[in-house]
């Protein structure tokens, strides 16, 4: 737009969150109605989303950012030192829990990850919930998109290939289960700060940032693995593995809840 005011810092802000939406309403679409398996779904239109961009900026990352975004978002704080992208974030979270765990949307969410044939014969519009569901996802991608292109003042496209092997594992470790019905935004939160620590580790101690990707895989792994002791463990009526207790208390309530919510109709 040409210039370096708030004008085009929120028309582009306004365009992230845009195409994030609409990314998301395309994988919602394709898992809930087209019935194809979320992760082949979500990776090849990450692939798409990246090819695209590069095809945008002609393979080389954009640097002329709005200098408002940079200045106050990127690198400006509200009081003393504590910085807007840290206040932003906790608001974003703040608002994402309150939904996840005390509105109808969120225990809907619960209740279709858990069992989504339980929630079809509750009453519940799975499809449509999945699509909701997929195009939040993107929206918030989006807008972390902008949050991001303030801070490093560079669009990093390349940058973000390995990022979602991180999310994912953060994710796990956070106590979200990759077969649904389990998990919290606050456990994502603390499990999130693992693959980031051991990353800021390595770079701090000299390891080459090539073994960042091999530990965050493992990790990822293990997290996995965790995950499926855990359910055999709730399976069998036992208790849980120790890794997983710390964030255990983190999804109690929302699980009993979902349970409730997708237990089938009682037999006319």
């Amino acid at each position: 737009m040409g210039t370096q005011g708030w004008g085009a810092a929120i028309v582009g802000g306004l365009v992230a969150i845009g195409c994030g939406l609409g990314w998301g309403l395309l994988n919602g679409f394709f898992v809930a109605r087209a019935k194809v398996p979320p992760l082949i779904v979500t990776l090849g239109t990450l692939g798409m989303a990246l090819g695209l961009a590069q095809v945008i900026t002609g393979g080389v990352d954009l640097r002329d950012i709005p200098t408002v975004m940079v200045n106050d978002i990127g690198f400006g704080n509200i009081f003393w030192q504590v910085p807007w992208l840290a206040v932003i974030a906790a608001i974003v979270v703040v608002i994402g829990i309150v939904v996840l765990h005390r509105t109808r949307f969120g225990l809907h969410t619960y209740a279709i990850g858990s069992n989504p044939e339980a929630g079809r014969r509750s009453g519940l519009n799975v499809p449509g919930q999945l699509i909701a569901i997929y195009g939040l996802s993107g929206l918030l991608a989006g807008f972390a998109g902008w949050l991001n292109l303030a801070f490093y003042q560079s669009t990093t496209i390349a940058g973000q290939s390995a990022t979602n092997l991180s999310v994912i594992a953060g994710v796990v470790i956070g106590g979200t289960s990759l077969f649904g019905g389990y998990g919290s935004i606050f456990g994502s939160i603390i499990g999130l700060f693992i693959p980031a620590t051991l990353q800021d580790g390595f770079v701090i101690i000299g390891i080459q940032p090539f073994w960042q990707e091999v530990v965050v895989g493992a990790v990822l792994i293990a997290a996995v693995y965790v995950d499926q002791q855990r359910r055999a463990a709730a399976l069998r009526g036992g208790s849980r593995p120790r890794l997983d207790n710390l964030l255990a208390h983190l999804t109690s309530r929302q699980a009993t809840i979902a349970r409730e919510l997708s237990r089938p109709p009682p037999a006319l």
